[in-house]
């Protein structure tokens, strides 16, 4: 089993650096080690099963940014410890640079700001490297090289997303780009609809089989009946869906008896999904059909079991309805819960298993949740969110994006996922003030992606019941949070792009 230490100062640290639990390491591929973490005194150490080179990422306190993932650069065992904040400095700058030498060859205009801060990264990396007899000293330096790394990585690509977008517009003239929110059982209180038709031209109609069969073989439709003729009443796109929750108690009660009968599980899964999209057979032509299909937890199902179900739950929508788009949701697509060593597949590989099994996938839900303890992936920056879509476009299928951050730290009773909130994901409170900066930066950066078919919010209010706490766009008041402000002004200046 290989192991690959990293030495970190002060030693203090640790006092408040729980995150390091969770670190872990990938391969030159980009594949995720299972990984076990070890501390001993001032030491990290990282064994998995191989001995090749790897990188070790895992959530760091960045001044001025928060705590974000950041990665080393590719690392060879060696039986010395590397100095942790030396190399994650290293692995930030080499980042930084290969993507500027990409962007530059593909006609960036890269902007006078940025010079300032790459230059200082480089400064400060190389006093930090050269001072590693002196750890504390390193260690100070070597974040202040980070710090400096990551402006100058904001500032790279938002120059990207300008001039990607001034690019795209200036040769299409428009965007089809949706902009939509999700529809969670209950319809938008009637003195906030003409603010959803301004922020979101799509909706989600939720389809939630655990309701809607909650006594085997009775439906009851009253709610996504409900949902769709409001949104077909505001003129509003619709997208259906998830048909299928692979994800912890998301099953109808009564499944459970079949728990370890696939062959039956199945036949229960396709007929739901048959009766409903034949229910609405041209009213609603874009199903996602399976959601957490990558990460699972329903029923104890093993992840062959999971994109066996999928691919044949797929293949009966097909043929049900065969001019309906069929996507799937992939929650984590980094892939970050590889490292507890229970997925063989990386998410990008299931979902490409899928593709080439031929079973009709028009796309995929790139679900980006962060902000939580016990779920969705940590903090990255806007240069690792644009290299996670780039890798994500060589399935050549259209890719749609799940936007989920709260406005809060604060208990929320109306959250069906009891998900505790995790306050030190920026640099100051987690606030409404910083829910807007991320939305308003992500929706940018992802409308510049030529792949991104559509960009979707989890829940529009905080007043009804919701997923994810303390995510909705509007207060528990229903009046409106600073991200509507950001979404509208968004949609203003690209009109023509989303319309």
């Amino acid at each position: 089993m290989g192991l690959i230490r990293f030495a970190v100062h002060p030693a203090t640290t640790f006092n408040d650096w729980p995150e390091v639990h969770a670190g872990f390491l990938t391969g030159a591929d980009g594949r995720v080690f299972p990984t076990k973490i070890e501390l001993e005194n001032n030491l990290v150490g990282c064994r998995r099963t191989s001995s090749e080179s790897v990188k070790f990422h895992v959530v760091w306190p960045v001044e001025g940014f928060g705590r974000m993932i950041i990665s080393t650069a590719s690392l060879p065992e060696r039986e010395a410890p590397y100095e942790l904040v030396v190399e994650l400095a290293r692995g930030k700058i080499v980042q930084v640079r290969n993507q500027l030498a990409q962007w530059e060859l593909a006609g960036l205009r890269v902007p006078p700001e940025f010079a300032g801060p790459h230059r200082a990264a480089h400064r400060a990396f190389f006093r930090a490297a050269s001072s590693q007899n002196q750890p504390d000293e390193a260690c100070r330096l070597a974040n202040e090289a980070i710090r400096f790394a990551c402006q100058a990585a904001e500032i790279l690509a938002q120059s990207y997303a300008s001039q990607s977008l001034a690019g795209r517009l200036q040769r299409f003239g428009s965007l089809p780009i949706s902009i939509g929110c999700e529809i969670l059982g209950t319809l938008p209180p009637p003195a906030t609809h003409v603010l959803y038709g301004t922020l979101f031209n799509t909706s989600t109609v939720s389809v939630p089989w655990k309701v809607i069969e909650a006594i085997e073989g009775e439906y009851n439709w009253e709610a996504t009946d409900k949902q769709l003729d409001w949104c077909e009443s505001q003129k509003l796109m619709v997208r259906g869906g998830p048909l299928l929750d692979l994800g912890s108690n998301s099953m109808p009660g009564w499944l459970s008896r079949w728990e370890h009968d696939v062959l039956n599980l199945q036949s229960f899964v396709c007929d739901f999904v048959e009766t409903a999209i034949a229910r609405y057979v041209g009213r609603i032509r874009v199903w996602e059909i399976c959601s957490r299909m990558n990460t699972g937890g329903a029923m104890g199902l093993n992840e062959e079991t999971r994109l066996t179900l999928t691919a044949r739950v797929l293949d009966v929508a097909r043929q049900v309805d065969e001019e309906a788009q069929l996507i799937i949701r992939i929650d984590q697509p980094w892939g970050d819960y590889q490292s507890r060593g229970q997925h063989r597949l990386s998410p990008l590989q299931a979902v490409d298993a899928l593709i080439r099994a031929g079973v009709g996938l028009s796309g995929v839900n790139l679900e980006l949740a962060l902000g939580y303890k016990t779920y969705g992936s940590s903090r990255r920056d806007l240069l690792d969110t644009s290299r996670l879509i780039d890798a994500w476009t060589t399935l050549d299928v259209p890719i749609y994006v799940t936007l989920v951050c709260p406005s809060a730290a604060l208990a929320d009773p109306l959250a069906s996922n009891p998900l505790a909130v995790n306050p030190q994901i920026w640099a100051g409170a987690t606030d409404e003030s910083h829910q807007a900066d991320w939305i308003d930066q992500m929706l940018e950066l992802l409308v510049a992606k030529p792949r991104i078919a559509g960009v979707f919010l989890p829940n529009f209010s905080d007043s009804t019941l919701h997923e994810f706490p303390n995510a909705g766009l509007l207060r528990g008041d229903n009046s409106p949070k600073p991200v509507t402000e950001r979404i509208v002004a968004q949609r203003m200046s690209h009109r023509r792009r989303m319309t």
